[in-house]
């Protein structure tokens, strides 16, 4: 049964210093995020260290690819090698959540481009308005409010991919890559203080590029939408037809 495996997180950055140090690492935020949604135990690797797991799901029941600090756009080794892997845990048909940098990566490998965002930086609090119906949309209304700080973006679907939401400064903020695979440009992980720790921790190049910070600030809130598609990611992608009680 899936929920005799693993949630498997494949580490690809950690979050800036102070956020790491008093709120944990990328994996520890995932696992506090998904919560009771997802009874089974997690394992954690990192793409940087080039020790990829098996693909396919035999021991894993997805696999979950964190945010970063990276640049997909820069293809240093160690991405050109997660790439690769991916592709294979995409045939494989492994349910797949790709954050943040890990959706640009996963639209990489799959043939898409991932590129700096000619409309500059996304960070703090944002609107997502989607684009179609998906299970992964399952309790969210037609547009909601999130958390998302990043300055790449995909900017060319690969082929089959559908785009499903959207922002104003990003076309592809939701992207269904398969019936198993998805990425989200938006940071499901982060809570308010998270996204905060971020915002302070940039202070001054946020206002270098004309950004007004006590604004970003200002429109931080506790209440995160955007959580539950990962919740929705676990009880309908993980669970579909592999026997895992969906938890209350």
């Amino acid at each position: 049964m899936v929920r005799d495996k693993k949630i498997v997180i494949v580490k690809t950055g950690e979050p800036v210093p102070p956020v790491l140090e008093r709120r944990g690492h990328f994996s520890a935020l995932i696992e506090q995020t998904i919560g009771a949604a997802w009874r089974g135990g997690y394992a954690t690797f990192d793409a940087r260290a080039g020790e990829f797991p098996a693909p396919d799901a035999d021991e894993a029941a997805a696999f979950v690819i964190t945010g970063s600090s990276a640049n997909v756009p820069h293809r240093e080794p160690w991405m050109l090698r997660t790439e690769a892997w991916l592709r294979d845990v995409v045939r494989a048909g492994t349910p797949t959540f790709g954050i943040c940098f890990g959706h640009q990566i996963l639209a990489q490998a799959l043939g898409g481009e991932c590129i700096r965002n000619p409309r500059g930086r996304e960070i703090g609090r944002i609107r997502v308005q989607r684009r179609a119906d998906d299970p992964l949309f399952d309790g969210l209304p037609s547009s909601f409010e999130t958390h998302a700080t990043h300055i790449d973006t995909v900017g060319t679907l690969p082929e089959g991919a559908r785009s499903l939401a959207f922002t104003e400064l990003d076309d592809h903020q939701v992207i269904r890559f398969t019936n198993t695979c998805y990425g989200v440009q938006f940071h499901p992980e982060m809570d308010h203080d998270v996204i905060a720790g971020y915002i302070a921790w940039r202070r001054e190049i946020l206002e270098a590029e004309g950004l007004d910070v006590p604004a970003l600030l200002a429109r931080i809130s506790p209440d995160q939408l955007g959580t539950r598609t990962l919740h929705n990611f676990i009880e309908h992608i993980v669970a579909r037809g592999a026997g895992h009680t969906r938890s209350a």
